[in-house]
């Protein structure tokens, strides 16, 4: 199979592909060969060895987002066959050609849905309805999510409107009538992120934190009760105010229901895609902390 390794912590450059022996399925295990995979922060934190609770030792494999075609499946898994289209989270091998995981956790892909938007909504989908899960969120709620067109701020926003929320969504200029598109209402980030916010009229009830930097300061400041106000993004920054860090555990059932979403329209991910052979330039997009919707490997066309 094929695989991005690196060899040592550092910039996307450390990145190389390389032929590995293809892995086999133990008992309760599926093989997947894989069509395309996500790449998210966890990937950039990893691959430079920031990962403090985590421990990896290079030379290593990196991705935890895959989707594509079960080809082998080890003893006792029943669940699934060969042939199955599936989707699902793994840990620092989902960038290659084929992965082993846990048939318990793999998650059927609908017809309808394409590889490559099943792998984009792996992470984003678990951890959204995680967080929005974790923060109580209503019907009445006023959500306020800062980073409203990246991944995991898309899948928050459409979610919690189609709960019946009201969401107010923090992106640059470009990015507003994308918010739109979404059913948030759009301010800029940024210097005046308060005043933009109260310039709306709505008052925010809960807010989700998936872009660091002022976002913590700025909910409090709004008047968010801080058990109300959870970040994905900045664990210093919860700590000094007092709010929360919401990274809920993942969740094949939630997953499921995000993808069941997709396929009937209801959701949507933009997807920017990188062949494999470019996985450094996917991770150098992916660190910018910018762009709409999510950066995703093609393994296999098809």
């Amino acid at each position: 199979m094929r695989a991005a390794v690196f060899d040592r912590f550092g910039p996307p450059d450390v990145l190389q592909l390389r032929e590995l022996p293809d892995p086999e399925p133990g008992a309760g295990e599926v093989r997947v060969r894989v069509r395309a995979a996500g790449v998210q922060p966890f990937d950039v934190y990893a691959r430079r060895g920031e990962m403090p609770f985590l421990r990896i030792t290079p030379p290593s494999t990196i991705g935890q987002e895959y989707s594509g075609v079960v080809d082998r499946v080890g003893a006792g898994v029943t669940n699934v066959r060969p042939g199955d289209e599936v989707l699902g989270s793994t840990m620092l091998n989902g960038q290659a050609s084929a992965v082993v995981v846990s048939a318990e956790n793999v998650v059927r892909k609908p017809p309808r849905l394409d590889f490559p938007t099943a792998a984009g909504l792996v992470a984003a989908g678990q951890t959204a309805t995680g967080a929005l899960g974790e923060l109580a969120l209503t019907p009445g709620d006023v959500l306020l999510v800062h980073a409203a067109a990246g991944s995991v701020g898309t899948v928050a926003a459409q979610v919690a409107r189609l709960a019946g929320a009201t969401v107010i969504g923090t992106a640059s200029a470009g990015n507003h009538e994308y918010l739109r598109q979404l059913g948030a209402v759009p301010v800029e980030y940024g210097p005046g992120l308060v005043a933009n916010v109260r310039a709306t009229g709505l008052t925010p009830t809960v807010a989700l934190d998936a872009a660091g930097s002022e976002a913590i300061a700025a909910s409090v400041e709004l008047g968010i009760p801080r058990m109300r106000i959870g970040t994905i993004a900045d664990d210093k920054a919860a700590a000094e105010h007092g709010t929360r860090v919401v990274r809920a555990a993942r969740s094949p059932q939630r997953l499921a229901e995000v993808v069941a979403l997709a396929e009937q329209g209801s959701l949507t991910m933009p997807i920017r895609a990188y062949p494999l052979a470019e996985v450094a330039a996917a991770h150098a997009a992916v660190e910018t902390g910018h762009g709409r919707g999510k950066v995703v490997l093609i393994v296999e066309p098809g």
